[in-house]
């Protein structure tokens, strides 16, 4: 990769009934709380020394509309960083209030396989302002807070999406999530050469190394990777990764 070419590191704080917590591959019986604060949370990211946020509404993801609007919003009021917001957002009204309410960029996961049409129109009309979540089962699209796998494979829906204004997608390898088993960088490499979107990696990131290896990888650059339980559990050191990202 060219070393002037960006990479952004997202500390992610996953929102279940108003904490910070961590999931296992998605399981929301399978949840860890880190912080009863998201708000310090977001203080601690930046404070760090990272410049975006990925929040994700788990609740919202399950309930198909956003549930934890209050840490999302104090979230918002803690940190001047730029914050990327998924989970439940499947309307264009949604999308507006929460643009209109200080979110930097709109992740939409079930709304790019249920209604792309939505999700074209809002990245035409809103440029820089949508992304796109692909979450991946063995290479399949898993939707409804990966409740249910799909029959379209993850560089189907990939493609869709080319041409129309959409910031990043965001590829998460759900078997991956929350084990800090490493990165599925073939997976993520395989994307990223399939469209000309940004690719952001999600999903098992275990250390230091893995955002090495991703930025590595061959053909088109991946563009940054989402830190979950690693950065939590102390595995990824702030500093050291926002070095290994530059």
């Amino acid at each position: 990769m060219d070393a002037l070419m960006t990479f952004t590191l997202y500390p992610a704080i996953d929102l279940k009934d108003g904490a910070c917590v961590r999931l296992l591959r998605g399981e929301m019986d399978a949840a860890t709380v880190f912080n009863d604060s998201p708000a310090d949370q977001a203080r601690a990211f930046h404070q760090a020394g990272f410049s975006h946020l990925h929040v994700v509404d788990l609740n919202g993801a399950f309930a198909g509309q956003s549930a934890n609007t209050e840490a999302v919003k104090a979230i918002l009021a803690a940190t001047p960083a730029p914050v990327q917001l998924g989970g439940g957002i499947r309307t264009r009204a949604q999308i507006d209030a929460w643009l209109e309410a200080g979110i930097s960029r709109v992740i939409l996961g079930t709304a790019a396989l249920r209604d792309p049409d939505l999700v074209k129109t809002a990245a035409r009309a809103l440029p820089g302002r949508i992304i796109v979540g692909i979450d991946a089962k063995d290479g399949m699209v898993a939707v409804e807070g990966w409740a249910e796998t799909s029959d379209m494979p993850a560089s189907e829906l990939a493609k869709a999406f080319e041409g129309c204004g959409v910031a990043a997608i965001i590829a998460t390898d759900i078997g991956r999530d929350g084990l800090k088993t490493g990165v599925n960088v073939a997976f993520t490499s395989a994307l990223a050469n399939a469209v000309s979107i940004p690719l952001i990696a999600s999903g098992g990131v275990r250390d230091v190394a893995d955002i090495t290896r991703l930025r590595a990888a061959p053909g088109t650059a991946v563009s940054g990777c989402i830190l979950g339980r690693a950065l939590y559990d102390g595995d990824i050191d702030p500093a050291t990764a926002i070095a290994a990202a530059r």
